[in-house]
C-alpha cells in the first residue's frame, strides 16, 4: 500500500492518483476528492475496513488506498 504524506498533500493542494487507463499517475485537485470507507465481513465473522480517497480525472474514477491516519488527517467529504 501506498502511503500518502497529508503535508505535501496540503501545500500542493493536489492529490496523486494512478490512471489505470493511460498508465500514468495524475494530481486531482484536493477540492475534488471525496473519502469513502469500503467494510466487509470475513468468513470467520471480523469486519474489514479499507480506507480509500476516490477523486474524478477526465471523465474517469480512480481510487487510491490509504491507511486510516492519513485518512483522517485529510480534510475533505465523506461519501
Amino acid at each position: 500500500m501506498q502511503t500518502l504524506n497529508v503535508s505535501e498533500v496540503k501545500s500542493a493542494m493536489a492529490i496523486s492518483f494512478y490512471d489505470v487507463k493511460t498508465r500514468q499517475s495524475v494530481e486531482v485537485p484536493e477540492s475534488d476528492v471525496s473519502k469513502t470507507k469500503y467494510e466487509r465481513t470475513t468468513k470467520e465473522g471480523k469486519v474489514q475496513v479499507r480506507y480509500a480517497l476516490r477523486g474524478k480525472y477526465d471523465g474517469r474514477n480512480l481510487t487510491k488506498f490509504v491507511g486510516q491516519a492519513d485518512w483522517d488527517k485529510l480534510d475533505a467529504p465523506v461519501e
